[in-house]
């Protein structure tokens, strides 16, 4: 039997994907990374991976059949989510793919649901002794503040209101916006922090990303920062039996008093994350000793401070 791993809505992953090829054949396990998406032909992961197939959008109602049957037919033993709008329904249906002997790389439905509305987010923060911005009234305002939804992603229809001129009758109708305090970017620096948390639910890797640049909502230069952040977190987050595998944190971090301002939660894989892997916080090999290889692995900060990633675009040729 092989021990295959399957990457969904494979898209552009191209990276996610080379590093679990890698790390099976560093492990010498006999296994594939394989691939789905909307439209294989179109997703250049589908074509580095060891085998593709296409799928109905999450959305459908044929599409948990479709993922199983083809999890079930090519000895998949792990699947990896990779986008948040198909991270609730693979949740919820994560037993019936351990009946099959398959670990979807999920964490619970309640995390989900609290990590894809930022109100809830914000809630969970403050549980944990994690600073937010402040809230601000839209109809009372105080400038310069932030407005952004709170079920957004990718960076999208969001605002910064530095006068009542900025206030358009279109941000003040639209119900979807939360209000807050700006956090001004020139003392702040913005991070993404990757967890790894073992099947025990005790985290076992933090990496602070600085994201000295973003392009479309996603790290195009940045660094691995061994500093405050990690004990910070591991002291407010070390035990979180809800999440499974790989999250990522984006928040404002002030050097000079400690400040740390929490934004939101992904729980799954940042699009910055080979930056992690590079700097040696291998993710993907923890993720094959505890799933595959049935083995226990421990905290670790062996990491490379100060590791840098510079992004540029590439392509495959089909």
């Amino acid at each position: 039997m092989q021990h295959n791993i399957l990457i969904t809505s494979a898209g552009k992953r191209v990276e996610l994907l080379l590093e679990f090829q890698r790390e099976l054949e560093k492990i010498n396990l006999e296994g594939k990374v394989l691939a789905v998406d909307l439209n294989p032909q179109m997703a250049p992961a589908c074509h580095v991976a060891d085998g593709s197939f296409k799928v109905p959008r999450v959305t459908d109602s044929g599409y948990i059949d479709r993922l199983l049957e083809i999890c079930v037919g090519n000895d998949v033993r792990v699947v990896i989510p990779t986008i948040d709008t198909e991270l609730l329904t693979l949740s919820v249906n994560r037993n019936m793919f351990a009946k099959h002997g398959v670990e979807i790389m999920v964490s619970s439905p309640e995390f989900i649901a609290t990590c894809r509305d930022k109100r809830r987010t914000m809630e969970l923060f403050e549980r944990l002794g994690i600073r937010n911005p402040a809230p601000r009234d839209k109809n009372n305002p105080e400038f310069p503040m932030f407005a952004k939804p709170y079920d957004g992603s990718l960076s999208t229809n969001i605002h910064v209101l530095r006068s009542a001129d900025d206030l358009t009758a279109e941000i003040l109708s639209d119900p979807k916006l939360m209000f807050m305090e700006y956090i001004d970017k020139s003392e702040y620096k913005e991070y993404t922090v990757d967890m790894y948390y073992g099947v025990d639910g005790h985290v076992k890797s933090i990496v602070p990303r600085e994201r000295i640049e973003i392009r479309s909502g996603e790290v195009n230069k940045g660094a691995a920062r061994k500093n405050f952040l990690v004990q910070y977190l591991k002291e407010r987050m070390e035990y979180m039996p809800e999440i499974r595998g790989c999250i990522c944190i984006q928040l404002f971090y002030r050097e000079s008093d400690n400040d740390v301002v929490g934004i939101e939660i992904n729980p799954r894989y940042g699009g910055g994350f080979p930056l992690s892997y590079y700097a040696g916080a291998n993710f993907p090999a923890n993720m094959i000793r505890e799933y595959i290889s049935g083995e226990s692995i421990v905290y670790s900060d062996s990491w490379r401070d100060g590791t840098i990633m510079l992004r540029y675009d590439s392509q495959v040729i089909v």
